[in-house]
């Protein structure tokens, strides 16, 4: 990661900071501390999808159908050497 700029340098260079924010995150600091990150459309397009796509949700609120869906699964046999992981405990 790029060392962070101060706002004032960015401010007096921001051509250059738009230039490199291109090619990564460019962090602007106030008084020592980063305030906040200059990215490009692009990288900045990519996060809001991701945030969009995201879910949470409390497993309380989940239908029985999917509880029950949860409880029932099992893991593929190729993978039956992690249960002997969990049976050392």
């Amino acid at each position: 990661m790029a060392e962070p700029v101060p706002a004032s340098e960015f401010t007096r260079n921001f051509g250059r900071y738009r230039m490199q924010a291109q090619r990564e995150a460019v962090p602007v600091s106030s008084h020592g501390a980063i305030t906040g990150y200059f990215v490009s459309a692009h990288e900045y397009e990519a996060f809001r999808r991701y945030k969009a796509s995201r879910r949470s949700f409390a497993t309380a609120d989940l239908p029985d159908e999917e509880v029950e869906a949860i409880a029932s699964s099992r893991m593929d046999d190729r993978h039956a050497h992690l249960d002997a992981l969990l049976d050392e405990e």
